[in-house]
């Protein structure tokens, strides 16, 4: 779980690194469960992917509009959705209503995978083809 591959790589360096860090913070938060460390252990390291999350798809979503990506408005849709989300689970999480599970942690690591390998794809494309990478 948590695990960079190449085939996710989207030729660009900068975001390629934000990826990289996006998993191994995923991968430290799987861990920590795995290891039964506590909560207040777990939320910090939440707390980071959150905000780590947060600005890698600010840094995307401006490279997209500064170079005219055409799919840009339903791009940034499902990084609001997946905000959303995360949100929702860390509010819950930090009042004590749910713990970190390995569904959750299965779906966080799912949607990383196929929104890199596939969504990011696309305006990695226009990038390389605009020699932005």
């Amino acid at each position: 779980m948590f695990e960079w591959n190449d085939k996710f790589s989207t030729g660009i360096a900068s975001i390629d690194a934000q990826h990289q860090g996006l998993f191994s913070i995923g991968a430290e938060l799987y861990a920590a469960m795995g290891a039964g460390q506590g909560k207040e252990r777990m939320s910090r390291i939440l707390t980071r992917l959150v905000q780590y999350t947060a600005a890698h798809f600010a840094y995307e979503e401006r490279l997209m509009q500064l170079h005219g990506y055409p799919d840009y408005a339903a791009h940034k849709a499902q990084h609001d959705d997946l905000t959303r989300h995360v949100q929702h689970f860390c509010r819950e999480f930090q009042s004590g209503q749910i713990g970190i599970s390995i569904p959750l942690l299965h779906f966080v690591d799912d949607w990383l995978k196929r929104h890199i390998g596939q969504s990011d794809q696309g305006y990695a494309k226009l990038l390389t083809a605009k020699a932005v990478a």
